[in-house]
């Protein structure tokens, strides 16, 4: 379907009485949104604070660590992370010792965190 010079004036004039119609909300609208605000905010002064819990400004330095790393499942990643490090690095897979020669020593460079590791060799006595 093609347009003709008609159409495309008559959409224009369309946009036009569009763009010069401000949609502004009723103020008997805006009274009603007012007025739920401020109930709310006066309930919300009237509710005591939840017992038992300490405000975060009172919470002790572990727990606040504990919350600024994100809590259980932040710290489960970050345990499980630090063994599966100690064992790799306790233990090197078997598959390194195919790419060394005698009595050299092995370590993983990440030289490009998108891309496959590399293997870095040294001799045993530079180290």
């Amino acid at each position: 379907m093609s347009m003709n010079d008609d159409d495309i004036t008559a959409l224009k004039a369309h946009f036009e009485a569009a763009r010069s119609h401000a949609a502004r909300p009723s103020e008997a609208l805006l009274a009603r949104v007012l007025a739920d605000a401020m109930q709310i905010q006066e309930e919300q002064a009237e509710t005591p604070a939840p017992q038992g819990r300490a405000p975060a400004h009172e919470a002790g330095f572990w727990r606040q660590v504990f919350q600024g790393l994100g809590g259980w499942p932040a710290l489960t990643g970050l345990a499980t992370a630090t063994v599966v490090g100690i064992w790799i690095g306790a233990s090197p897979p078997s598959g390194l010792e195919g790419y060394l020669a005698e009595g050299e020593a092995a370590f993983v460079v990440d030289l490009d965190p998108w891309d496959a590791f590399d293997l870095a060799s040294v001799m045993e006595g530079a180290m």
